[in-house]
């Protein structure tokens, strides 16, 4: 397990935070300077200098139940309230949103461009507060020192800690089962076509060589997808083009969403949606996978190849 996983667990949990907290803000019509003052007052607690020294220290994850207690404390940072059902169906909510990121992402090393997503994300929200603005910019900077001369294999033990923290948690949400990324049973519906990771070719090719490492044969192989080369790398500068989708926020367009528990069951007919918002929310979190997605892959417990849960 890694002792660097703690940050970027953190940081994406909490972006996800923001992104539900903001979008029921708006859902209930908060005036704007009340809405912003309530995310203010969260971020800035979030990015508390002194907090973030101790989070990027080595250290190992904390259990899920010091987790859920940090966040607790963290949405009440502001003069907003949650009953515990909310706090539980946020909780829920952030939870399976990473877990599908983490399990979407190309490479190892794409964690950071997902962290990256959620703090331009986090900028947005706090555009005319240039002192909570520099804390998450030190943030930025922090994480740009600790994580930016890992090597592939170390992303990739972050990448396995994050997914163990996240072994059979199969919370059914009603955004990833409308929109088809999500089984009945909780489990995520992956791609099996796309662009390939940064770095690498399309499949479809075999290349053999002699002892001297020239080539002397080729032969062509059926991968059954539809694959294509990625067509940059994202960045990782502090205002640079990220590229991947993962950690955007699903929620900007104004949709219900609930979390379903095993046994339980919410009537939803009563929610009525038009087809133009309909249509909008496949392109948000359809936009996570490629345009070319061909066919679906369930995903697979934590020692598969594909490292999923």
């Amino acid at each position: 397990m890694s002792v660097r996983t703690l940050p970027l667990l953190f940081l994406n949990l909490g972006g996800e935070m923001l992104y539900i907290l903001d979008q029921r803000l708006r859902a209930q019509n908060i005036p704007g300077d009340k809405a912003r003052k309530v995310l203010n007052d969260i971020i800035s607690t979030m990015f508390n200098r002194k907090f973030m020294e101790e989070l990027f220290k080595p250290q190992e994850l904390y259990s899920k139940k010091a987790l859920r207690t940090v966040y607790d404390r963290l949405a009440h940072a502001s003069i907003m309230r949650l009953n515990q059902a909310s706090m539980d169906k946020l909780y829920d909510l952030m939870t399976m949103a990473f877990k599908y990121q983490v399990l979407l992402c190309p490479r190892p090393r794409d964690v950071l461009l997902v962290t990256f997503n959620h703090l331009d994300a986090i900028r947005g929200f706090i555009q005319d507060s240039p002192t909570i603005l520099q804390q998450v910019d030190e943030t930025f900077r922090q994480l740009t020192e600790t994580y930016g001369r890992l090597s592939a294999g170390e992303f990739q033990m972050i990448r396995q800690t994050l997914l163990s923290f996240f072994q059979d948690l199969h919370i059914r949400v009603s955004i990833f089962l409308k929109d088809r990324v999500q089984n009945s049973n909780g489990r995520f519906v992956l791609p099996v076509s796309g662009p390939v990771p940064w770095g690498t070719e399309v499949p479809g090719l075999i290349r053999m060589f002699n002892r001297k490492g020239e080539e002397v044969r080729k032969a062509e192989f059926k991968h059954g997808g539809n694959y294509v080369a990625a067509p940059k790398e994202g960045s990782f500068e502090l205002y640079g083009d990220r590229v991947l989708k993962l950690g955007t926020n699903m929620y900007s367009v104004n949709r219900p969403v609930e979390t379903h528990m095993s046994g339980a069951s919410k009537n939803l007919a009563s929610q009525t949606q038009t087809s133009s918002i309909n249509q909008a929310r496949r392109v948000i979190l359809r936009s996570y996978q490629h345009p070319s997605y061909s066919g679906p892959a369930e995903e697979r417990g934590a020692g598969s190849d594909h490292g999923g849960v």
